[in-house]
């Protein structure tokens, strides 16, 4: 073997290794999506929100008057608009001094410790749980933003698609080892000795210890590279950074194209999965343990989704297996709408759907932004990813808020996020992305 030879061999299982560390960040923190944003927290907040509320059902805070069934649509709106102040500033400080880790390592326990004092939200503390919900899904945000960084860094092109496909499989398989653990605590709350609300409040606590202990894999197997050091001082290098993202952005309007695309679509899949469990057990009348069970389902669907559609993308492009997705997508809505109260069957069969397309339409949107970027601007151009992704994904819930406030119907709500799939679709269907590679000054794929 030459010396050149076991260099690269080095290089590559150095990589491997890296790419193994890096999963498990996404199996350290999906439990927070899954567990608390997608099954308990909705239902429990709501409940929690309704015990403070008055005679004809608004609490106020602020001496707002604000429906209690649209407490938690709000809450991560507002999330979201406390992430997007942080998150540019996050990334162009990693990229300034390139230590993406310590900042990953910050945002992921603030996030943990945000969501393990969700054990403490009780009797009508409903602006308690607003609060722990907006640090925790803020935290989230930032610390993808460090995450998707890494992307780029530790995989080559060709095979970014089935990297990212991983990482989306071993959030979902977490997910659904968490679930199953749920069930068990929930189901059987009354042989544990427990009350339903401490059952829903341990299940709570516990994904924030799943997601501080898991985060310590990635924490020692990723690492930082160095960069050409500079003098500006860390909060005026930031701001200054940010506004030269920004700058630069425009300079790559192809990139810009797709975020939007992005931007739009995206804001409908989050909505869907945080506000699916308030649909279920609101609108249909279902119970907690087929929420559970359902969003169970997703979670084991969706890792095959995840790498099946990543195999598709490979003869197919990434681009027409997304668009293939949106489509099922806004078939899935409209079925909901239709889904008969108090029939779970119908439920996981919807389920069922959206596991097969969840996974495989967020992982291949991120490999292939991963190719759009330019090189040196990875964590600042997915600070603006994350935006589109967790971030600014601020109108969805919004609209279903608004939509429930005003008509006091979730049906009317769940139909009201069609609009987000359809223009995204349209929107990315419009973007020559072989161009947009080639204009970021990255080498193009056989087939993307």
């Amino acid at each position: 073997m030459t010396a050149d030879t076991a260099d690269r061999t080095t290089g590559t299982s150095e990589r491997r290794r890296e790419q193994r560390g890096w999963y498990f960040y996404d199996f350290a923190c999906s439990v927070y999506s899954t567990s608390v944003l997608t099954v308990f927290l909705g239902p429990y907040l709501t409940s929690v929100a309704k015990a403070a509320a008055d005679a004809e059902g608004f609490v106020h805070p602020l001496g707002v008057p604000v429906r209690a069934g649209s407490v938690f649509a709000y809450a991560v709106s507002l999330s979201v608009v406390v992430a997007v102040l942080v998150m540019p500033l996050a990334g162009a400080a990693a990229d300034r001094v390139g230590r993406k880790k310590p900042l990953l390592a910050v945002a992921a326990y603030v996030g943990a410790a945000a969501t393990t004092g969700m054990f403490f939200l009780a009797g009508d503390r409903y602006l308690l749980g607003a609060f722990l919900l907006i640090v925790a899904n803020a935290s989230l945000s930032v610390s993808m933003v460090m995450y998707n960084a890494y992307l780029p860094q530790i995989a080559e092109p060709d095979e970014r698609d089935a990297v990212s496909s991983r990482g989306w499989a071993f959030g979902y398989t977490a997910g659904a080892l968490m679930l199953v653990l749920n069930l068990v605590v929930y189901s059987g709350h009354d042989s544990f000795g427990l009350s339903e609300s401490e059952a829903v409040r341990i299940c709570l606590a516990s994904a924030g210890l799943w997601w501080g202990a898991f985060t310590l894999v990635p924490l020692r197997r990723l690492r930082d590279r160095a960069v050409a050091p500079s003098g500006d001082g860390a909060v005026g290098s930031g701001w200054r950074q940010l506004m030269a993202t920004l700058r630069d952005m425009r300079r790559h309007p192809l990139t810009l194209s797709f975020l939007l695309a992005y931007l739009i679509y995206n804001d409908g899949v989050q909505t869907v999965i945080s506000q699916a469990s308030i649909y279920g057990s609101q609108e249909l009348g279902l119970d907690q343990t087929t929420l559970i069970t359902s969003v169970l389902l997703v979670q084991v669907l969706a890792v095959a989704g995840a790498l099946g559609m990543g195999r598709l993308a490979r003869t197919h492009g990434a681009k027409r297996t997304i668009l293939a997705s949106l489509a099922v997508w806004t078939l899935i809505l409209a079925a909901g709408y239709f889904l008969p109260a108090g029939e779970p069957l119908w439920f996981f069969a919807l389920a069922g759907a959206i596991g097969l397309v969840l996974g495989g339409s967020q992982a291949l949107s991120r490999s292939l932004f991963s190719h759009l970027v330019p090189r040196g601007k990875e964590a600042e151009y997915f600070s603006a990813y994350e935006m589109s992704d967790r971030g600014l994904s601020w109108l969805g819930p919004l609209v279903f808020g608004l939509a429930y406030q005003l008509t006091g119907s979730y049906r009317d709500a769940i139909i009201s996020l069609v609009v987000f799939f359809v223009l995204g679709f349209v929107l990315l269907a419009r973007v020559p992305v072989r161009r947009a590679v080639a204009a970021a000054g990255n080498p193009v794929p056989e087939r993307i």
